[in-house]
């Protein structure tokens, strides 16, 4: 069976966790923040916090500008349910946006429709790894109309003077617009480094900041390591100083901060990230040169001028197929032995916001990409003999259920 998507865990990764077990630390520390300095490098963005998931990186983000009830936070209806759940956890409400017609990023002017004065936050989401249109948001809530309508409710939000522009990187690390890279093109990007994603640590996540000059940075980090940590004072490496032992809560805060453990893998998945991209990059072109020729293949957007994905997911759709039959496409896949999958249901069609009053009929070009998409396999280990098979696989499936 070909996997979906299985983490490279090699004898460099087994050495280095080792060695991290090996040194007596364990939690937060040396490799931690290693981890976090080495990401700022990489990214380009002013500073890095390091968490143990996506989704509470991005909880932390919206406690600390004060996101709650009677707020909305744009996002596109397309993307994994984590995106809108922080939203609802945090009090206020989600308002979803439909996708670009040539990609399965978030529309822009349906961005501007979504805008009113309890507007606090957008957050684009890079899906499959291409990045969203941050140039045309950025220039969109700096619009002196838009701008103008903005209501800050404490000092961070009127000290930026305008709505937040957030990322949901969790594809995209590595991903490249305007020659800029992932982490930097927001304001503050939150990644994923869950299991299937390019860059692993088992489970984890990232904070990238990259706010306007006139916001400290190293405050912005101190405050970050509080909030994750309970609201405590000091974390357990600065506990092991002589004598400093004593340490205050600060805030009732959050528990969420990422293990060396977990860093471990991290700084060797980070050091060989190079070769890793440029291997998904083969994998991607070698399906786009296979099904061109395949009247029924839509190829998924990864390059432009100014954008280049992260090659996280190669997002196939079929043309004039019905959700039904693409599920049929999806079981015989299955039946030759390769594992495929679908990026994702949008949240209109799961229970958890259909009760909340969300309707698909709202967001037809969401519907049209999930109702004909297939996921087809990517990870550095795959070989180019099982990506043909993954081809050979999808041709004689889409021709035994479409004739």
């Amino acid at each position: 069976m070909i996997p979906f998507s299985p983490p490279r865990i090699d004898d460099k990764v087994i050495a280095e966790v080792t060695a991290a077990l090996q040194s007596g630390w364990i939690t937060t520390g040396p490799r931690t923040k290693l981890f976090e300095k080495k990401i700022t490098e990489y990214c380009g963005c002013k500073t890095t916090v390091a968490v143990n998931s996506w989704t509470m990186g991005m909880q932390v983000i919206l406690d600390w500008w004060g996101i709650g009830e009677g707020d909305e936070v744009i996002i596109p209806a397309y993307t994994y349910c984590a995106s809108a759940n922080v939203i609802v956890h945090s009090g206020a409400k989600p308002v979803m946006v439909d996708l670009n017609s040539e990609d399965f990023n978030l529309n822009v002017e349906k961005v501007r429709e979504a805008i009113t004065p309890r507007t606090k936050a957008i957050m684009a989401v890079d899906i499959s790894g291409f990045p969203a249109d941050y140039d045309l948001l950025m220039k969109l809530i700096n619009e002196p109309e838009i701008k103008s309508q903005f209501q800050g409710s404490n000092d961070l939000q009127n000290q930026l003077g305008r709505i937040l522009l957030l990322s949901d990187s969790a594809h995209s690390f590595g991903a490249l617009m305007n020659g800029k890279r992932s982490g930097s093109l927001a304001d503050i990007s939150s990644f994923s480094f869950h299991a299937v994603k390019n860059l692993t640590t088992a489970e984890g996540g990232a904070l990238c900041f990259q706010l306007p000059e006139d916001f400290d940075h190293e405050a912005i980090y101190r405050n970050m390591c509080i909030k994750i940590l309970h609201g405590q004072s000091k974390d357990a490496l600065a506990k092991t100083q002589k004598g400093n032992w004593k340490y205050d809560v600060e805030e009732p805060g959050f528990k969420c901060n990422m293990t060396d453990l977990q860093a471990a893998i991290g700084l060797v998945e980070l050091e060989r990230y190079g070769e890793n991209l440029a291997r998904r990059k083969e994998i991607f072109h070698r399906y786009a040169n296979a099904f061109k020729s395949d009247s029924w293949a839509i190829e998924p957007a990864f390059e432009s001028e100014s954008k280049t994905s992260s090659y996280h997911l190669y997002l196939l759709r079929i043309k004039d197929v019905t959700e039904e039959q693409r599920d049929a496409i999806i079981q015989e896949i299955f039946e030759y032995d390769v594992s495929v999958n679908v990026h994702f249901q949008p949240l209109p069609l799961l229970t958890a916001y259909k009760k909340r009053g969300y309707k698909m009929e709202d967001y037809p070009e969401a519907y049209a990409k999930y109702a004909n998409e297939i996921s087809l396999p990517v990870y550095f280990d795959l070989t180019d003999e099982q990506v043909d098979t993954v081809i050979d696989a999808v041709r004689k499936s889409v021709k035994k259920v479409m004739g």
